[in-house]
C-alpha cells in the first residue's frame, strides 16, 4: 500500500557481487526504507544481483517495465566491474553517450583535485579522458547531483513509465542522492506522523485463529493494513504475535480500536501495547 495514492510505487535494486559474497553488507535497504517512511511512503520490493551483466540486464529491463519509482545502487564507475551504465542502455535500447553536463561536472571535479593537490591541470592526460567514462550515460538520461565529489548519477524513463535513478554504491555519495530525486522530482518532504504502526501482543493464539478479524479490519478500513509478526522466542515475551495495523494516523486509530473490539470475545491474553510512528 502507498498512503499517497499520487506517489508511485517505489523499489530498490542493489548491484555487486561484493554484497552477495559478505565482504560487505548491504546498507542501503534499510536507509531507503527510512528516507521513505519519513515522506509517508513505502518501499515495495528489493532485490540483490551481482556483477553479472546479462542478469543485471534483465532486472533493469523488468524495472522499467514495471511503472515503479527504482532506485538502482553500484556499478556506475568505469572500472572492468562496473557493467550498470551499458545494461541500462541495452535495457532501454538506446545507445550510450558522453552527457554533456556530466563532462563539465567531471572535468570541473578533476581540476579542483589537481589543484587542490598542487598538480599541473592536464585534462587530455590518458587517466582523466578515462574519468570521462563516468559520464556515459544511456542516451536521454537525466542527471541526479552528487552532493559528495560532484560526479553525477542519472536517471532513465523507461518505455511504458518506469523510471530508475542510478547512484554509485558508496552510502556516503548515493544517500544524499536518494533524497534530493524524493524531494526534488517526486516532491516528497519529511512530515511528521505520516504513516504509524498500532499494534498488541497477543499470547496464545495461531495467525489462523486470527485471520478472520484481520480480513475484517482491513475489509472495514481500505486505508491501513493489518500486520501479523509471529515470534516464538523472543527474550521478554516468548512465543507470542505482535498484530496491529498500519496507516495515515487519522485512520489507523477507528482500525485499531476496530481491532481490539473484534479480538474481544476470543478471551486472548495480552501484552503491551505499542505505537511506533
Amino acid at each position: 500500500m502507498n498512503p499517497d495514492s499520487q506517489a508511485p510505487v517505489f523499489g530498490l535494486i542493489v548491484i555487486g557481487d561484493e554484497i552477495l559474497s559478505g565482504r560487505r553488507a548491504d546498507k542501503h535497504l534499510g536507509k531507503v526504507v527510512e528516507l521513505l517512511g519519513a515522506r509517508g511512503q513505502q518501499l515495495a520490493w528489493a532485490e540483490t544481483i551481482g556483477d553479472d551483466p546479462a542478469r543485471i540486464t534483465a532486472t533493469l529491463r523488468r524495472a522499467f517495465a514495471s511503472g515503479d519509482a527504482v532506485f538502482s545502487t553500484g556499478g556506475i564507475g568505469a572500472t572492468p566491474d562496473d557493467h550498470t551504465r551499458q545494461c541500462a542502455a541495452a535495457a532501454l535500447g538506446v545507445p550510450l553517450a558522453l552527457h554533456p553536463e556530466a563532462r563539465r561536472l567531471i572535468l570541473q571535479r578533476l581540476e579542483s583535485v589537481a589543484r587542490t593537490e598542487g598538480l599541473p591541470w592536464e585534462p587530455e592526460r590518458a587517466d582523466n579522458v578515462h574519468r570521462l567514462n563516468m559520464g556515459v550515460f544511456p542516451v536521454g538520461a537525466e542527471i541526479i547531483p552528487n552532493p559528495y565529489n560532484q560526479i553525477p548519477g542519472f536517471s532513465c524513463t523507461g518505455p511504458t513509465g518506469g523510471r530508475i535513478h542510478f547512484v554509485p554504491g558508496f552510502p556516503v555519495m548515493a544517500w544524499p542522492m536518494i533524497e534530493w530525486v524524493l524531494d526534488q522530482v517526486y516532491r516528497l518532504r519529511p512530515q511528521l506522523a505520516h504513516w504509524v504502526e498500532r499494534s498488541i501482543i497477543v499470547f496464545g493464539a495461531g495467525e489462523a485463529v486470527l485471520t478472520p478479524v484481520m480480513v475484517r479490519v482491513e475489509a472495514a478500513h481500505p486505508r491501513v493494513k493489518v500486520f501479523s509478526l509471529p515470534s516464538v522466542d523472543h527474550p521478554t515475551w516468548g512465543r507470542h504475535i505482535d498484530l496491529g495495523v498500519k496507516g495515515p494516523p487519522e485512520a489507523v486509530g477507528p482500525a485499531y480500536a476496530d481491532l481490539l473490539a473484534w479480538l474481544a470475545p476470543f478471551g486472548l491474553r495480552y501484552g503491551p501495547e505499542l505505537t511506533r510512528p
